[in-house]
């Protein structure tokens, strides 16, 4: 189905995240031999259109220890989105306020043939074991004056009750200082997990009722190669798109719209 673009979209953040096995020459330490020569790599291949190189603080972290962990990012200038990070094992794509998903796509797959020819003979060094889209969306809430339980069962369509016996003549106030809700389910397209998550959070410095939709396939539920990964995408997206659209369906929907 085809969807319209929200003007008024409460996306947070949009991440794609791949990562690919390490080796492990001892217990506990992950390390990738190639690590150091993708980073170059990858830069040459992106810097026409991701141009201005930031260094992490975590670029510092020994190798033993910084598996998994990002430490650089390309971006188009200082402090703009999308952008591309990359560390030991793994490389993202993350965008915010300027995010359509056909942009977001050509990207990814973009990422994709950049890794592919920039790792070190890919075709049998390149082990991918993670995949993940996720959407971090928030809306404004005040917590004091309006019944957030309430809202979440009206505008989110999850009925969370609390047995309301807790709050009676205990001195309790039923306003949740905080929260934070996770539920996984097994997915068959593609195969992997759906992941959701609701929880109290801040946006801009804002009281805010922030929900999460992660599509995420590890090990043996990974693709073996780039076709199959481009097709886990589309079909992770169109899990999330449905399911987000399904929530909002109503009141929220509209003051997206």
């Amino acid at each position: 189905m085809e969807r319209k673009i929200l003007k008024n979209k409460p996306l947070v953040e949009a991440i794609f995240e791949l990562r690919w096995q390490l080796q492990e020459p001892n217990p506990g330490m992950k390390l990738d031999p190639h690590y150091k020569i993708l980073i170059g790599r990858v830069y040459d291949r992106v810097k026409e259109e991701y141009p201005f190189h930031e260094q992490l603080p975590t670029a510092t972290m020994p190798d033993e220890i910084a598996g998994y962990v990002v430490q650089h990012r390309f971006r188009k200038q200082k402090n703009e989105w999308p952008l591309i990070q990359i560390g030991p094992g793994i490389i993202t794509l993350n965008d915010t306020e300027s995010y359509v998903w056909e942009d977001f796509e050509r990207r990814i797959i973009h990422l994709l043939d950049v890794l592919f020819d920039a790792y070190p003979d890919a075709e049998n060094n390149l082990n991918i074991n993670w995949l993940l889209l996720r959407y971090i969306d928030a809306v404004d809430f005040c917590y004091e004056e309006d019944d957030i339980f309430a809202f979440i069962k009206d505008k989110l369509k999850l009925n969370i009750i609390l047995y309301e016996k807790l709050f009676e003549k205990t001195g309790v106030k039923n306003i949740p200082l905080g929260f934070d809700l996770k539920f996984s389910f097994p997915a068959t397209k593609p195969k992997g997990s759906v992941h959701l998550r609701v929880l109290r959070g801040k946006r801009e410095g804002r009281d805010a009722l922030i929900w999460e939709t992660h599509v995420q396939s590890v090990g043996d539920e990974v693709p073996e190669d780039k076709i199959r990964i481009r097709s886990w995408i589309d079909n992770a997206h169109t899990l999330t798109d449905d399911w987000f659209f399904k929530m909002i369906e109503g009141d929220l929907l509209r003051r997206f719209e």
